[in-house]
């Protein structure tokens, strides 16, 4: 039993289903799909034309709108999903030991809709017209400053960057912090707001992206034998973990408790995973032995199921590792089938919809699962969500470099 045990007390997601957690988990649970034509800039020269954005975000509702002016589109995110988060948790930090809450939120690749615009005003007027607030609001740790500063948090406070896995390193960090007692509570996750010109030629350029344009609504299919890459999305995910004690203390509800994380990396390719996942699964199986769970516990695996060729295929792989025969009876599904990537913030959401299968037994599908690969062949929730009693699951996210982060979450009990 750990000394210091670390609880979810408060989700906050934006996404592109839904702008709040209510309706992001009501939209998976629906199979809601935010996949689209891009509307934040004209994709005439793109190959890939649609994604996952964000719809009718308005940044005023929760900050000051001359503050949002000066914000990248991925802080505003992260702010907003952030309040959220401490709202529902319920955390009135003026009330408690500022110095003892903390703040990490990550991105992937932070304000590049704000670095594409400042290198046109570069080359078009000189470089004295640049924006003296260009480089704060680029700069990936602004997210976690900003959080900081409108809610008064004075405790351990950075940024994770780890590309895909960089939400679930930022929530396994922080819930390293309050077990080593260094914090009571932490505002942790990612945000990310990448869907721009130049972000999506680079991920054509590195035939990552699905190219369905005639299709947007199914291209994103995890596991499918006929997927043929991931869809682009955006959003943040935010959560509060506290201390158990402190969150009993001041009578906070409780979603769930973090059992176990864990982090490995490939070293293997920039941007391919290693064969058979075998980081993958030494991720899982650090994460599991660091909550004391057997595998024959683990009752939902959100997969990171990217919908690409090899990655499915290793991730799939990896769980027959760990799981064994067990692999076949766990319920797997990738929620990138409705939300698509939101690279960065993936496991920020995706922390949230596990901690909410393990709360409330109903397991979100994958859906346009249509066609079986016969190297893909576990239980993937297939198009319609599932009502199944679960003790504990696991957060898969993996990243190019190699980064590999298994969050564990088991139902809570004082």
């Amino acid at each position: 039993m750990r000394q210091r045990r670390v609880v979810i007390t408060g989700l906050g997601a934006v996404t592109p289903i839904g702008n709040s957690t209510d309706e992001f988990w009501t939209g998976l649970l629906e199979g809601r799909n935010g996949a689209g034509p891009i509307t934040l800039f004209d994709t005439k020269d793109h190959v890939t034309k649609f994604a996952s954005e964000v719809k009718n975000f308005d940044a005023a509702q929760y900050m000051d709108k001359k503050e949002a002016r000066r914000m990248d589109r991925f802080t505003q995110f992260a702010v907003a999903a952030s309040r959220m988060a401490i709202d529902d948790a319920h955390l009135d930090v003026k009330a408690l030991d500022a110095d003892r809450i903390g703040c990490i939120i990550g991105s992937g690749i932070g304000g590049f809709q704000t670095f594409e615009d400042q290198f046109e005003v570069f080359m078009q007027r000189g470089p004295q017209r640049v924006s003296p607030f260009f480089i704060p609001m680029m700069i990936i740790d602004i997210a976690a400053g900003h959080v900081a500063i409108i809610n008064g948090l004075k405790g351990p406070n950075y940024a994770t960057v780890s590309a895909c896995a960089t939400g679930s390193h930022a929530i396994g960090d922080a819930f390293l912090l309050i077990e080593r007692g260094d914090a009571d509570a932490m505002v942790c996750g990612g945000s990310e707001a990448g869907i721009c010109r130049m972000g999506v030629a680079g991920f054509n350029a590195l035939k990552a992206l699905s190219t369905r344009n005639d299709d947007p609504l199914r291209a994103s299919r995890p596991f499918d034998k006929e997927r043929d890459g991931f869809v682009m999305g955006e959003g943040a995910g935010v959560v509060v973990i506290e201390e158990l004690g402190h969150a009993l203390k001041r009578g906070a509800k409780i979603y769930g408790e973090i059992a176990g994380i864990g982090y490995t990396d490939d070293a293997y390719h920039i941007t391919a995973p290693s064969e058979g996942g075998e980081g993958a699964a030494r991720a899982m199986k650090a994460a599991l032995k660091d909550g004391g769970l057997k595998p024959e516990e683990i009752g939902y695996i959100n997969a990171h199921g990217t919908s690409t060729e090899y990655n499915d295929k290793n991730e799939t792989a990896a769980i027959k590792t760990v799981f064994g025969d067990h692999a076949y009876k766990t319920l797997v599904s990738s929620t990138k089938s409705m939300t698509g990537h939101l690279l960065g913030a993936a496991g920020g959401i995706e922390f949230i919809a596990t901690t909410l299968a393990v709360q409330t037994g109903k397991i979100p599908p994958t859906i346009n699962y249509e066609v079986p690969d016969e190297n893909c062949d576990l239980n993937y929730v297939p198009n319609k969500m599932v009502e199944q009693s679960i003790e504990a699951a696991i957060s898969n996210t993996f990243g190019f470099g190699g980064h590999n982060t298994c969050l564990a979450v088991k139902k809570f009990k004082n």
